[in-house]
């Protein structure tokens, strides 16, 4: 089986990353990069790394260079996707690392976005929870194993040809607090997270002209007091899991690392609750996970660990004092938190293995 690809903003850190895992992917042949103000250029001009790739010239973004293959990625910036994917083919497979296709509620993306909505897609994170339904409850739910099987977002993807992948700082929050929502031990009104992040999120025409020269030795708060844009991400994803009600107080602080995201979330236990219990319900969400790994316990996850990988390490326990459960997560943005994940989940889409030319391995430091 051979698919034929496309990326389209290949020039860009994103895009750059997706490059990196589809050479080395089995059965992706990347057939055209695009880019804007880079278009002409080789992409190794702009992508020094990817020697394998360097028979390939950036061309212009637009949908007529991204028809007529199988499989088309986009890692454009936010409001540039929608336009192009009106007018790409049905048939073709779309992944989009933008946040165009994210949100389900219009409402939520005039707020934190503005301009044109483009509809939500199929959500790009196969470990998301789904709220379960009750053992029993109906006559294809037999065992629990059933249940937690059914109750992730793979099932959805393994039918779409448009996909959405995840924010990063996203995906690190909703895979550390998400196993508590769905087994109904944590409350979802009152969840905080404080995010230790690489500049590599920001972009590569920010990070040259500010951030490079102002990070080092240094850490500085972005985006506080609820203005960020992965804000209504977070709570629609935690929605699904099954909260009926999510409030977060979430903090991004950068810092310097140049890729990376460690998350530390924390949520009020329900009554009654123990660390045993917490304890279980991580282990069971996350057992057969291939990506997502549970740390043992009173072990607490590095971001050295994940970087080059399609991994997510999550270390949780439970503050007794302040009656709170306390998740730790260590990824990579580039990889788990974009790349790593479109190509996850277009693999699921295509019927290939889940994990084929992907790694759980990161880079040694």
């Amino acid at each position: 089986m051979s698919v034929s690809v496309a990326v389209a903003g290949a020039s860009g850190y994103a895009g750059g990353e997706l490059l990196r895992i589809l050479s080395a992917h089995p059965e992706f042949d990347v057939r055209t990069v695009t880019a804007f103000s880079n278009a002409g250029q080789p992409l190794v001009a702009t992508q020094p790394h990817l020697r394998s790739l360097s028979h390939l010239t950036l061309v212009e973004t637009t949908a007529d260079t991204l028809r007529g293959h199988d499989v088309v990625f986009l890692a454009l910036p936010h409001g540039q996707s929608g336009a192009i994917t009106a007018e790409l083919d049905d048939d073709t497979l779309v992944v989009d690392c933008g946040a165009d296709h994210r949100l389900t509620d219009p409402a939520a993306w005039d707020a934190f976005y503005g301009g044109e909505y483009h509809g939500a897609w199929t959500y790009g994170l196969p470990e998301l929870l789904h709220a379960a339904p009750t053992p029993g409850s109906a006559d294809e739910w037999r065992d629990v194993d059933d249940i937690v099987a059914q109750s992730r977002q793979r099932t959805e993807l393994a039918s779409t040809k448009r996909i959405a992948v995840p924010g990063c700082n996203v995906t690190a929050i909703t895979l550390g607090i998400q196993p508590g929502i769905q087994a109904g031990l944590v409350q979802g009104d009152d969840i905080v997270a404080v995010l230790s992040v690489g500049p590599s999120g920001a972009g590569k025409k920010l990070e040259s002209t500010y951030l490079a020269a102002e990070i080092m030795g240094s850490a500085s708060a972005y985006a506080v007091g609820g203005k960020h844009r992965h804000v209504p991400e977070i709570q629609q994803n935690l929605r699904v899991a099954g909260a009926s009600d999510v409030t977060i107080s979430f903090t991004p602080v950068l810092v310097p690392m140049s890729r990376g995201i460690l998350a530390t979330t924390t949520a009020k236990l329900a009554p009654g609750v123990s660390a045993r219990d917490v304890r279980l319900a991580w282990e069971q969400a996350y057992a057969d996970e291939p990506f997502v790994h549970l740390l043992p316990e009173g072990q607490f996850p590095r971001v050295a660990d994940t970087i080059g990988a399609n991994t997510a390490l999550i270390g949780v326990t439970v503050d007794e004092a302040a009656g709170r459960v306390v998740a730790v997560t260590a990824l990579d943005n580039l990889a788990k938190g974009t790349g790593g994940a479109a190509v996850q989940s277009a693999n699921i889409a295509l019927g290939l293995p889940e994990t084929l030319g992907l790694s759980v391995d990161g880079v040694a430091p």
